[in-house]
């Protein structure tokens, strides 16, 4: 059986680059630039909120002005609808006033 240098080369490499690796993050220039980054993060965070806020408001906004058109809408389509009912019966009385017009018409003449 024979040593395989190669191999333990590799590993001893790898512990030595591993144990450093730990040594570098977590040093005092490692933590301030995790602590920048973390602050940088929630300022971000802070903007989004602030752009959601605003969506949020602007799109209840726009649903309480498009409740507000579908309701006059409605209010007019209903007007017309009851107008239309009032015309209707207007119609109808002026057809039975001219009705009642020609039955003396007829009946004056009838009796001429």
């Amino acid at each position: 059986m024979s040593f395989n240098w190669k191999a333990s080369g590799l590993f001893a490499a790898g512990v030595a680059f591993g144990t450093a690796g730990i040594k570098i993050l977590s040093s005092k220039d490692a933590k301030h630039a995790y602590t920048q980054c973390t602050a940088a993060a929630l300022r971000a965070k802070d903007c989004v909120m602030k752009t959601v806020n605003t969506v949020q408001e602007n799109a209840e906004d726009i649903l309480a002005e498009a409740k507000s058109i579908n309701e006059e809408r409605e209010a007019k389509a209903e007007a017309a609808k009851v107008s239309d009912a009032s015309e209707d019966v207007c119609e109808c009385a002026k057809a039975d006033e001219q009705e009642a017009e020609q039955a003396e018409v007829t009946a004056e003449t009838a009796e001429a």
